[in-house]
């Protein structure tokens, strides 16, 4: 039976299984189950509202609409794809430039942004991160030979007075490494590190 004629075959018994009582309506639901092919709760859900109108999504309905996801996907990628808590967190200092360069928002619009949890953040900008993904530059390599050779502490309780230095190169290029650009040398002191701690 096609689709089309499982439409018919509701619209034809629907006002029936409407009027008659509960008895009949276990022997009405029998028949369009083995007509149909159609599980008992499917068919009773199909029975019960009216032919054409549509399911409503179970659970709350959407609060943040297009008019609220435009302007988070605009600063998300702005803010270089931070995650949501720090999003969170900086929308109330990105608003304004926002504002600035694409125009005024309404208040309810800026009401929402301000209200919404990192978790909704995520949801919302679910399809967004995956057609963005988030690349990691690094301008170093690792050094095969030098790799096995320097060892690696990870317990520094030992250490009882400064100068244990950790060090890692910092590349200030952006979102590219072509061209000219700085780069920092960090160094941390272990042992004012774990006073800090």
């Amino acid at each position: 039976m096609g689709r089309k004629s499982k439409q018919e075959y509701l619209l034809a018994i629907w006002g029936r299984y409407q009027r008659v009582g509960r008895r009949f309506k276990s022997k009405i639901l029998d028949e369009f189950c083995e007509v149909c092919g159609y599980s008992r709760k499917y068919a009773i859900g199909l029975l019960n509202r009216k032919p054409g109108q549509r399911r409503h999504r179970p659970g709350p309905r959407r609060r943040y609409d297009a008019q609220v996801l435009e302007p988070l996907k605009f600063i998300w990628r702005q803010a270089e794809q931070m995650c949501s808590k720090r999003l969170k967190a900086a929308l109330p200092v990105w608003l304004p430039f926002y504002e600035q360069r694409q125009g005024r928002l309404s208040e309810a619009v800026r009401t929402k942004l301000l209200r919404i949890s990192p978790a909704t953040i995520d949801r919302r900008l679910k399809k967004t991160r995956a057609r963005y993904p988030a690349r990691g530059l690094s301008g170093t390599r690792c050094g095969r030979q030098l790799k096995y050779q320097i060892p690696i502490r990870t317990d520094n309780r030992d250490i009882d007075r400064p100068g244990f230095l950790e060090a890692d190169t910092v590349a200030h290029c952006g979102t590219s490494m072509a061209g000219s650009f700085i780069w920092s040398l960090t160094l941390t002191d272990i042992f004012r590190f774990i006073r800090q701690v």
